[in-house]
């Protein structure tokens, strides 16, 4: 590890604060009293999706392995009877990565210095996959908890944040005061930039998977202090791109999910449920995003529920 981390990292660990083989993390923040205020947060009953399609057309570029789904047909009007007008079925399946979309980042996708979060080795990774960390450890428990959004574009009063924006923690606490709401114990944060409207609106991918503002160094000992379970963004990274300190990389990443075992959300489409919040100024929702249960997986596609 980066010695300019090593400070932060032992201020924020969580390695043996829920015992010595936990695998959830910040998710053990989530009690079922923490799921019972979340429910009252449901008024109108109100639903909203934030997931990207998983389609041809996504955000992928290519980089790091990553591509977009590809989605193929096995059957179509394959006959089930002998009759000609007898009943029919389609079928089809699909191959992507796990992480081309709307995903989640296991505890397993980031390690260092021959470790992941909670001191396990590094060896547990293997070519059948994480046997610890891995993403079906949240998908057993599930994700269900109050969210919050602060929408840090609207607050700063831009449609969205410039590439290479550095969120502070004096962005988030702005945002709080603006929108009359208080992140707290076991809340899911999801932090709105406004950056996927260069995608989503524009049609260039490759300048919103290559450049973007996200959550400074600054920001994970705040995440720590106010106990998130988990923390989500419009972006493809959730931190700051490019880096802070080029010397240092993605200290988010390392730090939340080796150090504190805290779940990241990546490329949340927040623009529909911020434009409601607006509006009605309700800024908290009953969220639900299980990942899949994927054996070893390091990443999940999510379709995250807001429910107000």
């Amino acid at each position: 590890m980066h010695e300019g981390l090593a400070g932060v990292a032992q201020r924020v660990r969580n390695w043996g604060r829920w015992g010595p083989d936990d695998e959830l993390g910040t998710v053990n923040f989530v009690t079922p009293a923490v799921v019972q205020a979340a429910a009252a947060c449901v008024r109108s009953g109100r639903v909203f999706s934030l997931s990207l399609p998983l389609g041809a057309e996504g955000p992928q570029i290519g980089q790091g392995g990553r591509v977009n789904p590809v989605h193929l047909m096995t059957a179509l009007g394959q006959p089930m009877t002998a009759e000609p007008d007898g009943i029919r079925y389609a079928d089809d399946f699909i191959m992507m990565p796990l992480q081309c979309a709307t995903q989640w980042d296991a505890l397993a996708h980031v390690h260092a210095g021959g470790q992941l979060y909670n001191g396990y080795s590094a060896a547990t990774i293997t070519p059948a996959g994480a046997a610890r960390n891995g993403i079906d450890k949240l998908a057993r428990r599930g994700l269900v908890s109050r969210g919050v959004l602060l929408d840090v574009a609207r607050v700063r009063g831009v449609a969205r944040l410039d590439p290479g924006y550095v969120i502070a923690p004096t962005d988030l606490e702005r945002a709080e005061r603006a929108q009359g709401v208080e992140v707290r114990s076991g809340d899911v944060l999801l932090v709105r930039t406004g950056h996927l409207q260069v995608y989503t609106l524009e049609g260039d991918a490759r300048s919103y998977m290559k450049a973007m503002p996200g959550l400074g160094l600054a920001c994970v000992e705040w995440l720590h202090d106010r106990q998130v379970a988990a923390v989500a963004s419009d972006t493809n990274m959730v931190e700051v791109w490019p880096l802070e300190d080029p010397a240092v990389m993605l200290p988010v990443h390392l730090l939340c999910l080796r150090e504190m075992g805290m779940p990241l959300g990546e490329m949340f489409d927040l623009e529909a449920l911020a434009e409601d919040c607006a509006a009605d100024g309700q800024w908290t929702f009953l969220f639900t995003a299980p990942p899949l249960r994927v054996t070893g997986g390091v990443g999940s596609p999510i379709n995250p529920l807001a429910v107000k």
